[in-house]
């Protein structure tokens, strides 16, 4: 048995639904590749008294087969097909009767749940009757669903409006791995990388389990790059469409908003992301949004002025892949080893500068917990002048309780990062911006978060408080 790495909180919170006294409908989701099968399986994978696996993409008839099979596996008799799911599930019920034991969980696992729901199919409604009429009477009962499209999980289980209205009893969203999770995973596959490797590995294809599991440990970083993304037949090349396929029934507004989001690396207003696809095509943005939102894709957050604004919010790509992917896929034809023959190239660097400043904006928990502030609330925004004539913008701000304010500059760099005269007037002037836009008085901390620290500069007095990578590692 592979070892779970990481997922601590969430192997103590359904190792506590199998375990208790009540009958427990859990809903687990997030983005495709993202572990959720893994995790079930290896926690209770011997343990089932009943599970099945949707098929994506499959018909009726072929979900139904599937069900059929499932049931026969763990000992089922079944005379016939069900004419229904309604009757799919009546059979479902007399089964498990035969497989209860006073005491001993009782789990069923439902994974790829979505697909099971084709059109005018009445599966929703089904696992409704079967939970509400009988599962949800069995105290020692655990139905665990599973789905990778998280729009549909959310909308169809977790917000039902009918049967399953209020019937989960529990949800948890599998989220992607944090820094310090992708180095317990590669130490556990006997990578021999420093942090600087695998924060580059990191900020290409993001906390995927999968993905990094592709990753060779006799291989650098650059040449995995090469092999995963730009060789022939490189396995990577055709993931990203098969991504938003997984997640979405219709992807191509989605397709839409994420390359507009990846143009922009400040991010975008839902006007301005209204604008530039076309009001024709637009439909119903906000839920489009909401969507990618759910599935760790894009993240909202608010804006400064003199107050907080969350209704001038922007939308901002975070998914490391889905960058990744639009930034160097039409390289991708070029030429097999792209990646190790433009190493420090303008373009590799630029993207090493913007993908490390969302590997800050996803690690805000380390941030605040390296600055000894986690125990104080705060909230964390960007800011843009909308005033000097260079548009400034800081990426992230943390406004705490105690009336300080950390102003943070995000700065990658291989070596040491030197402060320079130039740099901090810049910085200087930004900060004198903010404060005359804002008419905030609280004192403000220049903070700087670089890789691998600051160079020693007599321009090092104004930061008032530095991190490195390794506090995001925490």
């Amino acid at each position: 048995m592979q070892k779970i790495v990481g997922r601590e909180n969430e192997i103590r919170l359904l190792n506590e639904y199998v375990n208790s006294s009540n009958a427990e409908f859990v809903a687990l989701y997030g983005r495709r590749r993202i572990g959720k099968t893994f995790l079930v399986n290896q926690l209770y994978g011997k343990k089932f008294a009943f599970a099945v696996t949707g098929i994506l993409s499959g018909t009726y008839d072929e979900q139904m087969a599937s069900f059929v099979e499932a049931l026969k596996d763990f000992g089922c008799d079944v005379p016939s097909i069900p004419e229904d799911w309604m009757s799919a599930f009546i059979l479902l019920k007399n089964f498990l009767k035969t497989r209860m034991t006073e005491g001993s969980p009782l789990i069923v696992f439902i994974d790829e749940l979505p697909s099971f729901d084709t059109q005018r199919s009445g599966f929703v409604r089904a696992l409704g009757y079967f939970w509400n009429s009988w599962a949800s009477l069995q105290e020692n009962l655990t139905l665990i669903v599973c789905g990778s499209a998280t729009s549909w999980m959310i909308n169809n289980i977790v917000n039902n409006k009918g049967g399953l209205h209020n019937r989960i009893t529990h949800e948890i969203h599998l989220r992607p791995f944090s820094l310090k999770e992708t180095e317990l995973l590669l130490q556990s596959n006997e990578f021999q990388w420093d942090r600087n490797q695998i924060l580059n590995a990191y900020m290409a294809l993001g906390g995927i389990p999968y993905y990094l599991c592709m990753l060779r440990k006799d291989e650098s970083f650059a040449q995995n790059i090469d092999r995963l993304f730009f060789s022939e037949d490189s396995t990577l090349r055709r993931e990203y469409k098969r991504l938003y396929e997984t997640l979405f029934n219709s992807p191509t507004i989605y397709f839409e908003i994420i390359r507009i989001l990846a143009t922009n690396k400040t991010g975008l207003t839902r006007e301005d992301i209204t604008n530039q696809i076309g009001m024709e095509s637009s439909g119903n943005l906000s839920s489009k949004l909401e969507d990618l939102i759910n599935c760790d894709i894009i993240r909202k957050y608010s804006v400064r002025t003199k107050k907080i604004k969350t209704r001038s919010a922007i939308y901002q790509l975070v998914d490391f892949f889905s960058l990744f992917y639009l930034t160097f896929s039409p390289k991708a034809a070029l030429e097999d080893n792209y990646w190790q023959n433009h190493l420090g190239s303008p373009e590799l660097n630029t993207w090493l500068g913007l993908a490390f400043e969302k590997v800050c904006l996803t690690h805000i928990a380390q941030i605040k917990k390296a600055l000894k502030i986690d125990g104080i609330s705060t909230q964390h925004y960007s800011w843009r002048s909308k005033q000097s004539d260079n548009r400034a913008q800081i990426d992230l701000i943390i406004e705490r309780a105690d009336k300080i304010i950390n102003l943070c500059e995000i700065k990658f760099c291989n070596e040491k990062f030197a402060l320079t005269k130039a740099e901090s007037e810049k910085l200087q002037n930004r900060t004198a911006t903010f404060r005359s836009e804002t008419a905030l008085s609280y004192p403000i901390w220049l903070t700087m978060i670089t890789t691998n620290g600051l160079a020693p500069s007599v321009y090092n007095s104004n930061v008032v408080k530095e991190l490195t990578m390794n506090d995001l590692f925490e």
